[in-house]
Order: C-alpha cells, then sequence, then structure tokens
C-alpha cells in the first residue's frame, strides 16, 4: 500500500504543481499588463526615490501570487487530480492497482488524504501568507498613490462606549499606518450628538487609544440645558456650541488598527481571526454583520473544497476508454473548478441579499459539489 500510496501521491502533486504554475502565470501576467498603466506616477512629494517604477510593479504582483493561490488551490487540486486519474484509467495502470488491493473506499481514503494535506495547505496560505503580503502589496502601492482608501468618504465604524456612542470615520490608511481624515461624532443614548472632532491625522498609541492631531473639536450643549438653569436672559438661554483647537488629542477607544484595516482593505483578503474580531465588533454596536459574516464563514469553508476536489475527481479513474487522448476530460475539469468558484461568489452575493444564514451561504457550494461527487461515486464506483 506504500508503493501505490507513493505512485498516486507523486503523480497528483506534480500535476496539481504544474497546474497552479500555470494558473499563476496568467494570473501574473495580466496583474502586471494591469500595473503599467501607473508606471511613472510620483507621490505628492515629488521625489525621484517615488516614483512608481517596473520594479515596484514587479514586486506588487509578486505580493498578489500568495493570494492567487489561495483562490486557485481547489481549481487545481481538482484539475490535477482528474488529469492523473484519467491517465492512469487509460494506460490501464489503474486496473491493474485495482487487482492489487485497491478499492474504491481505499481509494477515496487515499485520496482524502491527500486532500487533507491541500486543506492545510490552503488554510495556511490563506490565513497567514496571503494577508500578510496582500496587506505589505496594498502599503506598496500606497506609497505611490499616498493612501488607502475606499468609497469616496472612506471607511465608517460605530462603538458603543458606557455613556454614549461614537460613529467614526476613516477617509484613508497611510503606508505608515497613520490614519487621514479622521472624523469622530459622539452621541448620547437618546441619540442627540454631543461633539464632533476631526483632525488631519491620528495614530494608533499605546493601549486603546487614539492620537489626533491639529484637531477641532466642537461640543454641543444638550436639550434642556439651558433651560435646568432656570432664570435667565433669552441670551443665557440660547444653546451655545464650544468651539477649540488642540495640536494634540487622545481619544479611547477599542477599534484597532486590525479593525480600520478591515474596514478599508477587502474582508475575503482578511485572516478568519481578524474577520471573527470585526464580527464581534459590529454585532456588539448594533451594526448589520451579513457581508462579514458570510466572509468569514467562507474562510471557514473554502479550505475544505480541497476534499470535495478530489471526491469529484475519483470516478474519472473508473471511466473505460481504450483510444483517444484525456483532453476532454480535463476540459470537464476545468469547468467543474470555474463553476464552483462561480457558484463559491454568487452565493455568498445572493446570501447577503437574501438574508441568508450565513454559514449556509458560505456552506452550499461545497455541500452541493460534495453531493455531486458522492452521487457519482456510487453510481459510477460502487454500483457498476
Amino acid at each position: 500500500m506504500k508503493t501505490i500510496r507513493r505512485l498516486i501521491y507523486g503523480e497528483v502533486l506534480l500535476a496539481i504543481a504544474l497546474v497552479a504554475l500555470g494558473f499563476l502565470a496568467l494570473f501574473l501576467f495580466f496583474d502586471l499588463v494591469d500595473e503599467l498603466q501607473h508606471l511613472g506616477r510620483r507621490s505628492s512629494l515629488e521625489a525621484t526615490a517615488n516614483i512608481y517604477q517596473i520594479r515596484h510593479a514587479l514586486l506588487y504582483v509578486a505580493l498578489l501570487v500568495p493570494n492567487h493561490l489561495y483562490e486557485l488551490l481547489p481549481i487545481s487540486v481538482l484539475i490535477g487530480t482528474i488529469f492523473v486519474m484519467a491517465r492512469l484509467a487509460q494506460s490501464s495502470e489503474y486496473t491493474i492497482l485495482r487487482t492489487s488491493g485497491l478499492g474504491p473506499w481505499r481509494a477515496l481514503r487515499l485520496l482524502l488524504g491527500l486532500g487533507a494535506f491541500f486543506v492545510l495547505l490552503s488554510f495556511a496560505v490563506g490565513d497567514y501568507l496571503a494577508p500578510a503580503s496582500d496587506r505589505a502589496a496594498q502599503l506598496l502601492k500606497a506609497r505611490y498613490q499616498n493612501r488607502i482608501t475606499v468609497g469616496q468618504t472612506g471607511a465608517w465604524l460605530k462603538e458603543k462606549q458606557t455613556y454614549n456612542n461614537y460613529v467614526v470615520n476613516v477617509k484613508a490608511l497611510t503606508p505608515e499606518n497613520k490614519m487621514r481624515g479622521v472624523r469622530i461624532f459622539e452621541f448620547n443614548n437618546q441619540g442627540q450628538i454631543v461633539s464632533t472632532t476631526e483632525a488631519p491625522q491620528a495614530t494608533f498609541g499605546e493601549g486603546d487609544a487614539w492620537v489626533l492631531s491639529q484637531v477641532t473639536r466642537e461640543e454641543f450643549p444638550q436639550t434642556g440645558d439651558a433651560g435646568a438653569r432656570g432664570k435667565g436672559t433669552p441670551q443665557d438661554n440660547n444653546p451655545r456650541i464650544t468651539r477649540q483647537t488642540l495640536p494634540s488629542y487622545q481619544w479611547r477607544s477599542g477599534i484597532s488598527a486590525e479593525m480600520v484595516a478591515v474596514a478599508l482593505l477587502k474582508p475575503e483578503r482578511m485572516a478568519t481571526i481578524d474577520l471573527f474580531n470585526y464580527v464581534r465588533h459590529l454585532d456588539a454596536n448594533g451594526q448589520t454583520a451579513q457581508r462579514y459574516e458570510i466572509e468569514f464563514w467562507k474562510k471557514v469553508f473554502y479550505p475544505l473544497s480541497c476534499l470535495v476536489m478530489v471526491m469529484l475527481a475519483l470516478p474519472f479513474a473508473y471511466l473505460h476508454f481504450r483510444s483517444g487522448g484525456i483532453a476532454g476530460y480535463v476540459f470537464a475539469g476545468v469547468m467543474i473548478g470555474i463553476s464552483f468558484f462561480l457558484l463559491n461568489n454568487v452565493f455568498g452575493y445572493i446570501g447577503n441579499l437574501r438574508n441568508w444564514q450565513p454559514w449556509l451561504a458560505a456552506a452550499a457550494p461545497g455541500l452541493l459539489y460534495m453531493t455531486v461527487s458522492l452521487g457519482a461515486f456510487g453510481w459510477l464506483v460502487v454500483k457498476r
């Protein structure tokens, strides 16, 4: 059995590596072509060292490789395994393996063991390597575009504290991990605005504190404050806004740098634990977390799709053909992989629009393809 395992594992690993390299080369080419339009751009400092050059574009494209690898691993596993299984069946090698004691269930366990390896690899790439490299890529790009931002107004966050509620707007994040265009709106429990704080720049201080620079702060009187003074002139009863300018201001907050990064960067490119913490923050502050919950569960279930892919590939070893190439079967594997990738995204959007259970929207494509693979395995392998 060790000999059979070495044979199949060696063939499948080599095929998957070649397929993944082919896809990555294609994506690298497209990314590089897309980056050519940005060559020669200068930062606001107008310095020669801040010109976006070809070496920066190549480095940026290289930093996107782990994220592409994470997205392509299930498809590569499917195509590579189908190619090997179909080739073994075509050359009658798999028939010899069957007569040597490789039954259907043993073959399934054999491939599931290989699939488990790719599950761990996909999790490691998607949770550790891809988020770090993607963040480095965005910071590299921001060095020449001066900021990382999303939409026209940036990121909006909300936080409930002991006495008041806060709504925070961060327009952009710089490569030095500084925030630009910070606005903090403070409300009391009755929904009345208490104060506004604006600063062109802010940094994450020690502990749970933001350090704002060149601050403009306005404090608004609460309804009934003037009337509570009782007898007074009409001028005294008029509410007055207190405005002050401060060189620096510390604001205590539980909103961390990772939460701001999640709000500004794409959620599907964040680590699972960061998404989990951000979802908890949104729930604690009464905000809708449906989109981020779906992305969290997709991060949980997506590596498991490698197991589904090897299950889909096994029935190809039991197809009987003597002549002709295996290009048609490889093409079928490509179509199945692409359809899985598309369905995985479509179910996420539909689940967000229709307010499905997040785990169901994320797990539905995998469950559907697992049902198909088990049906094909039962009909083609066991029954026939």
